[in-house]
């Protein structure tokens, strides 16, 4: 199944796009500071069972441009739905890993006319520790020793006995910067609803965002419109851990979803 690239505007940004497959859209946008690349297996699977299936690759990273600084997530919102809209071929699902379910539930938000369902993949807790935070940006900075970057790896984003080494390389230091500053600058109401879309909340069995307690939150908060999965052995990286079930219980949802 052929993978293209190509450059969408939106407004002083251009955003390059890998697309592959035909059907109804699925637009995958991935963890702060990283790119496209995380998804590769994860798209050729949704792809293969019917779905067109969009990467946007982030400001910074790739082709993609425009400016980074004094951002907010309304911003990072309006470059998805312009990929979308670039389609000319009506509404998509929305995945989110990590960071990337923030942007989003934001485009949900603010742009409702694209959005036909939003799935958040290892989204954190409304209240996570502080550390945890901290932790994300040390695994991005590539002037750490890798044996240190590693620890917080397996801290942050990976299950017991998972090894995090496949992901000291795609970081991106200066777009996890940029896009923490937009997370910082948007409130979080702005976003946490996802405006009216239905969503999955895809969650990973030992995601340090996520503790086992909280695995209900959201749902006793936004009501029947959200559906709830766990992913076993997975962490908060959980893609790389777990894509042949994070694609399964991805289309499981998306095929009951209303056209």
């Amino acid at each position: 199944m052929p993978l293209v690239s190509c450059l969408v505007a939106a407004g002083e940004a251009q955003i390059e796009t890998l697309a592959e497959g035909e059907g109804p859209l699925v637009v995958i946008l991935p963890s702060r500071g990283r790119g496209a690349e995380d998804y590769d297996e994860l798209s050729r699977r949704i792809a293969g069972a019917g779905f067109r299936v969009l990467r946007p690759q982030p400001r910074g990273i790739g082709r993609s441009s425009g400016p980074t600084q004094g951002l907010t997530l309304h911003d990072l919102a309006r470059d998805v739905a312009a990929v979308i809209a670039n389609e000319n071929a009506g509404t998509a699902v929305l995945v989110g890993h990590a960071f990337g379910n923030w942007v989003a539930r934001m485009t949900a938000a603010d742009h409702p006319r694209w959005v036909r369902g939003v799935a958040i993949l290892a989204a954190a807790a409304k209240t996570y520790p502080r550390e945890l935070a901290e932790a994300v940006t040390k695994c991005a900075d590539t002037s750490l020793p890798d044996a240190e970057r590693l620890k917080y790896l397996r801290y942050a984003f990976f299950a017991p006995g998972h090894d995090p080494s496949e992901w000291l390389a795609g970081f991106h230091p200066e777009v996890n910067a940029s896009q923490r500053a937009a997370g910082l600058a948007t409130p979080q109401e702005a976003w946490w609803g996802a405006g009216g879309a239905p969503l999955l909340d895809l969650q990973a069995e030992h995601d340090a965002f996520r503790p086992r307690e909280t695995a209900r939150d959201l749902r006793d908060e936004l009501g029947e419109r959200v559906s709830v999965a766990v992913i076993p052995d997975a962490g908060h990286a959980l893609v790389p851990e777990q894509p042949a079930a994070v694609a399964a219980a991805l289309l499981a949802w998306m095929r009951k979803l209303p056209a």
